[in-house]
């Protein structure tokens, strides 16, 4: 089975940038997608044959929302935590498939000078928490934008960058933390060389061309999928966002 991620970064303006594309190419049974900026109604994607779609939108319009598009039939689904605090943004989708739950999550950024990091640090708890409810039922592979950079090698300016939002020492122990309790880094049981991003900042408009980025979209797999991970690939080719797809096959 081959799933894809990708934070698409609004997905009105990436279908014409190139996630159309990607979606009419990709052989990917699963893909999820993050910060699609959209309700339901407002995307067409009558183009796309095969694929059932479920969708968590935030309440806020324009903003943040998740969506996961399947051509393998899924068994139930669940929208959101269960927690009102952190439902209204749209940011969690689970979908339940025989062998393991598929959880999409957009996690939120801290931003300028860590001013939401409170908040970060509390729903990393609660996701965690709901993770780990989830495995007490069947193993879980989660897959999204969770907006950190866990060590040095996965930004290219560490240094430059420490104590910003996504590298703080707070969120980075955070993300630890996933793995403490006892889910797998899933690329990084692939590839351990540096320079492997799947974002870059539109600030600076060579940072792709020049690969000046931060790996902030992941895999994660519960231990007990560890033996059924076979691959895992950033796909940095593949345009349409300011991040870019991470792909993964388990079987």
């Amino acid at each position: 089975m081959k799933l894809s991620t990708w934070n698409v970064n609004g997905i009105r303006a990436s279908l014409n940038k190139g996630l159309r594309e990607y979606l009419l190419g990709s052989d990917a049974d699963v893909i999820c997608l993050q910060e699609t900026k959209a309700m339901q109604e407002q995307v067409d994607l009558s183009f796309l044959q095969g694929y059932s779609a479920v969708w968590n939108s935030a309440e806020k319009k324009g903003y943040s929302g998740t969506c996961i598009l399947s051509r393998v039939p899924w068994k139930s689904e669940i929208i959101g935590m269960g927690i009102a605090e952190h439902d209204r943004e749209g940011r969690v989708i689970t979908t339940e498939f025989p062998d393991f739950y598929l959880v999409t999550v957009y996690t939120p950024n801290s931003q300028a000078e860590l001013a939401r990091l409170p908040y970060r640090l509390q729903w990393d708890a609660a996701f965690r928490g709901f993770l780990k409810d989830l495995e007490r039922k069947k193993p879980v592979l989660c897959c999204g934008d969770l907006n950190v950079s866990h060590q040095e090698i996965d930004l290219a300016n560490p240094k430059g960058n420490r104590m910003n939002p996504g590298f703080s020492d707070a969120e980075r122990a955070s993300f630890t933390e996933h793995l403490e309790a006892g889910f797998v880094d899933v690329f990084r049981e692939f590839d351990k060389g540096p320079g492997r991003y799947t974002w870059w900042t539109q600030r600076t408009p060579d940072a792709r061309a020049r690969n000046i980025g931060w790996r902030l979209d992941y895999w994660l797999a519960s231990d007990a999928l560890r033996p059924a991970l076979k691959a895992c690939k950033i796909r940095d080719d593949i345009h349409g966002s300011d991040h870019c797809p991470v792909e993964v096959v388990v079987g």
